[in-house]
């Protein structure tokens, strides 16, 4: 819901807004999230990595089907079903919208279809996930506004590549071992946890420099600056990425990293709605 209101946020402020068109991104996008979920639920069931993490409250999965409270076949047909309200509305927004659409429509079905069987085998499921679950929601929301992308919204793009990329990265270390065993194969596989948390301290303090940098070079408001108050919450990740990341995450730090990502994109939506 906060990458659709930074989207359409920066597609007002680019001048173009339509709450119809947004409400129905809202669903499609959604309905792409419970699919991408889903289908990763299930690969991690049957890889046995579900079974093997040590869960907490912001990773290693919801637990639903080793607790037995859903079938993988009942999973399965979640996932579809998402896909399914996904494919409806791109399909709506070509129609209505245009066919500029079809670029980022091709790459965020390709990435909820093969992001768990495929994508996340080849090092490359941060990106992903940086694109399918941060930037292209956001551009998607802008661009269904009235078909085209202005410097707002692209702006706006960058902070949730960045946070998305560092939601899944940092959760990626309490599930370490039981990627391994699983066959994942993530930045912390790649680069060690040392190497991963550096890349992390990298990603999450190009945030507050790109808003900055978006506001000084004239891409986005100066009320956007107020996008800049959430940056406070790294202090718990970033204290344990200089400290010692081979030591476990402390749930206070993947805490703060969810409610960083949160609370930038939307304080992000509303600095760029008080900008206009």
């Amino acid at each position: 819901m906060t990458l659709v209101a930074a989207g359409a946020a920066a597609a007002a402020v680019d001048g173009a807004f339509d709450a119809g068109h947004t409400v129905i991104a809202l669903i499609g996008l959604v309905g792409l999230h419970v699919a991408v979920n889903a289908f990763n639920e299930v690969s991690d069931y049957r890889s046995g990595i579900d079974l093997k993490t040590e869960r907490t409250p912001f990773s290693g999965g919801s637990g639903t089907l080793p607790a037995g409270r859903l079938s993988p076949r009942a999973a399965l047909a979640v996932a579809w079903g998402g896909a399914l309200v996904g494919f409806a509305t791109g399909v709506f927004f070509l129609v209505v919208v245009g066919w500029e659409l079809l670029p980022i429509l091709a790459v965020g079905a390709l990435a909820t279809l093969t992001y768990t069987d495929l994508l996340a085998g080849l090092y490359v499921g941060e990106l992903i996930a940086g694109l399918g679950l941060g930037a292209l929601p956001v551009m998607g929301t802008a661009m269904v506004q009235e078909g085209w992308l202005g410097p707002a919204a692209l702006a706006a793009s960058v902070p949730a590549f960045c946070m998305t990329f560092n939601l899944l990265l940092l959760n990626e270390f309490p599930d370490e071992e039981a990627d391994r065993s699983g066959g994942r194969r993530n930045l912390v596989l790649l680069l060690g946890r040392h190497g991963a948390a550096r890349v992390y301290a990298v990603v999450a303090l190009i945030v507050p420099l790109w808003i900055a940098v978006a506001v000084f070079a004239g891409f986005v408001p100066w009320t956007a600056l107020i996008a800049l108050l959430p940056s406070l919450l790294l202090l718990p990740p970033l204290s344990w990425v200089f400290r010692d990341p081979s030591g476990p995450v402390p749930s206070a730090a993947l805490g703060a990293n969810v409610a960083w990502i949160l609370g930038t994109n939307l304080l992000l939506a509303l600095g760029l709605l008080l900008g206009i």
